[in-house]
């Protein structure tokens, strides 16, 4: 693979204005399709084949109207103090607003509060539905200027009143600035990490071209294969996230290879032949983890997965071709100027002339700026990788203790994870909606927010009355069952809807058993009515959510880590490393789960990341974890032990071999985990609370697993196992394909020069030679 890579770098570099043409007219084309393609659909959940969906799916083919997917709007009204709300006056002012809301064209029709029975028992409040004609998003700004107007005429008159219902416009004050503070940030650690603006601003270049792409190619396919405007966030997401990382390896490494002196052309092959390799097989365990979403059988999660997946593998790609395109424009001003300036010291910077009489002239002055290199580096400071690795090589164990103990108390909050889905009653306390939520809990009871809807199908045979009077007169003496409404028949008489109403709220655990006992009382109902008893309604849904994650999460887990420790070994050729990388990342995650209950459930440092209401965690949050924080833990994996397999391969012994992983790779990667933990970061700031959780759930992961496993724990277990670390059975030896990550086949068939290659085969062998004692001198301060 290597030498494949290399051979593209080369190509990418020779070529680099037809590639970047390429790239830039490709973005302009899916830019342009997705300008024009339809809107994309509304936000839907669907839970294929668990009770809670198959009820919906019910409603919708024989309640057409009722089960309508038109937007909703609950105004409740309560009377001034010491009124109520049937008083005349407070009736007429009641009537009037009804009548306000009815106005528009996108209305489909108001409830009376008086006609639908929505008054409360003390006579203080009610409440008036609207539904509408349209889905939420595509509601008018008329309409909902419509919608305040009428309700802040009502408030005037001394009433209380407050809306809920997805018909409300929600307040959106960091809308889309997400991407724009993780992109600053980012700019800034390139800038220091390299030191060059040029270098600095190729990664964000190509990052947000990939992005442009990946983001506008799910805009236009939105319609066509039904992806939602959310869609897009975690493609975002990651794809800047990586597409900034995996240009920062190449760039870095090509950078590492001008300073031992060789030419631009051959120093961005030979970095794309060895970073490229691990960009790959990092960019693979990511589209691994992201695709494996699809088991859990959640078509939002497979959506998302899918759609993110795609984005990373073209960043993959803009990595392997826009990169060395660039560089080719770049040349050596990639470089510090202070860089620029000692290889011009040295001759290192001189030109090849076209003319082979000047090759063996200029094949000594590139000799003799590496051995100044050599020289240079034995009088250097070691760098701070090279300083930590040395320094957790001296007490692996007091290191590998303090990382796990201190990731295993993060991880403890994540014992009293409690799983949920958003409502109006974890929304903060400040908004509307919330208010709205808490008084109709006040006057109708807890669980009125949340009721449970039961369906009694007969299979098409009328009797679909008798049969629900049965069951709600049943379900009436249920232990938790505040109310059961009378049954609402279809018009062909086979299917009817009765409504239960809890004595507790909906995301009180008592509700949670009270659908596990009409559930368990069903199948004795089902037999004396001769019908088909469902029960769904946002409780029911949590729980169906939670066993359909809890029944994928083993299978998930099992393939996606499974396909990744093959893919490892494929990379390091080695049965610990892998393992060591997978149990690593159990720590990452538990601890992030631990890190995002303590802040979103207990509310610890709320008002410092801006959580307005504590409250359970949405039950997608673990296993969305577990997909995405695998791969991007894969990824420092990858990018930081290749290196030191790398040199391990060309004969050092393993501890050499780690501290030069850090020496080169260290500050790399730490800058790339700064990058990552910049852009999740920034979505913190929204004000969608599934986004805002997921911004912070992965920029702690990454945190943790960037900083703590990869840079403390896995050096720490390394230096204990030894050579054991890169054991392989013989027989899987041969039974693994080579795949060369670390570029050994490169550094045999390519030899390192910077000269023409038409050279004769002695001063190979010479060049060999002369390589081999640089190696000797560049590793000669490891050993002391």
């Amino acid at each position: 693979m290597a030498t494949f890579l290399y051979k593209l770098g080369r190509l990418s570099f020779r070529r680099r204005r037809y590639v970047a043409l390429l790239w830039v007219l490709l973005l302009g084309g899916i830019g342009y399709a997705s300008s024009a393609a339809p809107a994309p659909p509304a936000d839907s959940f669907s839970m294929p084949g668990t009770d809670s969906q198959k009820a919906f799916d019910l409603l919708d083919e024989r309640f057409p109207a009722a089960s309508a997917e038109g937007a909703t709007a609950r105004v409740v009204i309560r009377a001034p103090e010491g009124e109520k709300i049937t008083d005349p006056a407070a009736k007429a002012e009641v009537n009037r607003l009804v009548a306000a809301l009815g106005k528009g064209s996108q209305v489909a029709g108001v409830a009376d509060p008086y006609k639908a029975n929505a008054v409360s028992k003390d006579g203080t409040t009610a409440y008036a539905s609207v539904t509408y004609k349209v889905i939420s998003t595509e509601l008018t700004d008329k309409t909902h200027d419509a919608l305040t107007d009428a309700t802040d005429k009502t408030h005037a008159e001394g009433f209380t009143v407050e809306t809920g219902g997805d018909a409300v416009q929600a307040e959106q004050e960091m809308g889309g600035s997400a991407e724009l503070i993780g992109i600053a940030v980012s700019a800034v650690v390139l800038v220091i990490t390299f030191g060059s603006l040029i270098a600095a601003g190729l990664p964000l270049l190509t990052a947000i071209i990939g992005v442009g792409i990946g983001v506008s190619g799910i805009a236009a396919l939105g319609s066509v294969l039904n992806l939602s405007g959310t869609t897009s966030t975690l493609a975002m997401m990651i794809g800047l996230a990586v597409g900034i990382d995996y240009a920062l390896f190449i760039v870095s490494r090509y950078r590492a290879e001008i300073a031992e002196g060789r030419e631009p052309e051959e120093a961005a092959g030979r970095a794309t032949g060895t970073a490229g390799s691990a960009v790959v097989f990092a960019g693979l365990t990511v589209i691994v983890a992201l695709a494996g979403l699809s088991v859990v059988n959640i078509p939002m999660l497979t959506k998302m997965g899918l759609a993110a997946a795609a984005t990373v593998a073209i960043a993959v790609l803009i990595a392997l071709t826009m990169i060395p395109a660039l560089l080719g424009f770049a040349g050596k001003r990639a470089l510090r100027r202070k860089d620029r300036k000692n290889l011009k010291k040295s001759g290192a910077d001189s030109k090849h002339s076209k003319d082979t009489k000047a090759t063996k002239d200029n094949r000594a002055l590139t000799k003799q700026a590496a051995a100044h290199s050599a020289k240079a580096a034995e009088n250097t400071k070691p760098n701070l990788g090279t300083r930590w690795a040395r320094l957790v090589l001296r007490r692996p164990v007091t290191v590998l203790l303090i990382g796990v103990i201190g990731l295993g108390a993060v991880a403890i909050p994540a014992t009293s994870l409690e799983l949920g889905l958003p409502d109006e009653g974890t929304s903060a306390p400040d908004t509307t909606q919330r208010k709205a939520y808490d008084l109709l809990s006040e006057s109708f009871g807890a669980g009125f927010n949340g009721p449970l809807m039961v369906t009694v199908d007969t299979g098409g045979t009328k009797g679909a009355a008798a049969a629900a009077k049965t069951v709600g007169a049943s379900l009436a003496k249920v232990d938790g069952v505040a109310a059961v409404t009378p049954a609402s028949v279809n018009p062909a008489g086979d299917t009817a809807i009765i409504t239960v109403v809890p004595t507790t709220g909906p995301s009180d655990h008592r509700t949670e058993e009270l659908v596990r006992t009409i559930r368990s009382k069903a199948s004795g109902l089902e037999a004396d009515t001769k019908s088909d008893v469902l029960v769904t309604g946002q409780t029911a849904m949590t729980i169906d959510f939670s066993q359909t994650l809890d029944d994928a999460l083993l299978p998930y887990l099992g393939l996606v880590v499974g396909l990744a420790f093959l893919l490892l070994m494929l990379v390091f050729r080695s049965v610990l490393v892998p393992l060591k990388a997978a149990l690593g990342f159990l720590l990452s995650v538990a601890a992030a789960l631990g890190a995002v209950v303590a802040v979103f459930q207990w509310g610890w440092l709320a008002d410092i990341v801006g959580v307005d209401q504590p409250g359970p965690i949405m039950s997608m949050m673990p296993i969305f974890m577990i997909g995405v924080v695998f791969g991007l833990a894969m990824d420092y994996e990858v990018f930081l032990v290749t290196r030191m397999r790398e040199a391990y391969v060309h004969g050092a012994r393993p501890a050499e071999a780690v501290v030069t992983g850090f020496k080169h790779g260290g500050r790399v990667v730490g800058a790339a985990a700064v990058i990552m933990i910049s852009v999740f970061s920034g979505f913190i700031m929204e004000n969608d609370d599934m986004i805002k959780m997921m911004g912070f759930g992965l920029a702690i992961a990454v945190f943790f697993d960037a900083f703590v496993v990869r840079m403390a724990i896995v050096p720490a277990v390394l230096a204990l196992l030894g050579k054991s670390a890169w054991w392989l059975p013989r027989w899987l030896d041969k039974l693994l394909p080579n795949m060369d990550v670390e570029g050994e086949k490169l550094h045999k068939t390519f030899a390192p020069s910077s000269s023409p290659a038409a050279e004769d085969e002695d001063e190979d062998e010479d060049e060999d030679e002369d390589n081999d004692d640089e190696e000797e001198r560049e590793l000669e301060p490891v050993r002391g």
